[in-house]
């Protein structure tokens, strides 16, 4: 049976606050994670307006070889080291749909978010079927946990539970249940869909690749509320 979970990030933010930041913190990542666009390529970048609603939709492909160490590149199909991601951001909701040419219809990681100014209690924050609602579970996520991270991974500046925002008196999330008490206040709530059909190893592969996703989610946000002074009362035409 395919995994299906709900990812909750409750954010110290507004609604219109979050999508600045969510855009900042991309862009920072990108740069950060591929060299300044080393291995990603952007094919469209253009605006959409069909049955989904109006937004921006991006395709891009990722070429996961040039992260290989150079002896283990020829030992793996080239197909295997790309992957198509298409996104339709129509914020609040927003949708990426990521996919490998090799692997073709036995390897799809879907990703549906709304952002919504409540404190993570909406049942059914994307509208999924029964069906989906039968099969999804639910996980919080507390940006401010640092035991739900590696010690590898952690940096005391994209600490939540000690950073404090000169601009806006924000933090730190030192406290218990800070997302019941917080203001302003957003939740993130992401379904991933995730399917991984190959023989003898999708029992491992699908809980990896949600543990994978839980994982980014986990360290995107910590690092956008301790970046909140980098990208506070900044606009879209600033970004």
């Amino acid at each position: 049976m395919t995994i299906v979970k709900e990812y909750r990030i409750t954010n110290n933010c507004t609604v219109d606050e979050y999508r600045i930041a969510q855009l900042y913190a991309v862009a920072k990542m990108s740069m950060n994670e591929t060299g300044g666009g080393e291995g990603v390529e952007v094919l469209k970048n253009e605006p959409y307006d069909n049955e989904m609603g109006k937004g921006q939709y991006t395709y891009k492909i990722y070429h996961l070889g040039s992260r290989l160490p150079a002896i283990l590149r020829p030992l793996i199909p080239k197909d295997m080291l790309i992957l198509h991601e298409e996104a339709w951001n129509g914020y609040p909701h927003c949708k990426t749909v990521v996919t490998n040419p090799y692997m073709k219809e036995n390897m799809r990681v879907v990703t549906e978010t709304m952002h919504l100014p409540d404190r993570g209690e909406t049942a059914n924050a994307l509208k999924l079927s029964p069906e989906l609602m039968a099969q999804r579970q639910v996980e919080y996520i507390d940006v401010a946990d640092s035991s739900a991270i590696s010690k590898k991974a952690y940096k005391e500046g994209e600490d939540p539970s000690i950073y404090k925002s000169e601009k806006t008196g924000r933090g730190p999330l030192d406290k218990d249940g800070w997302e019941k008490e917080c203001d302003p206040v957003m939740t993130c709530y992401k379904v991933v869909t995730a399917e991984f059909k190959w023989w003898g190893i999708t029992s491992t592969a699908e809980p990896l690749i949600q543990s994978n996703m839980k994982n980014v989610f986990t360290m995107f946000h910590r690092q956008l509320f301790c970046d909140t002074d980098e990208w506070f009362g900044m606009t879209i035409e600033d970004l």
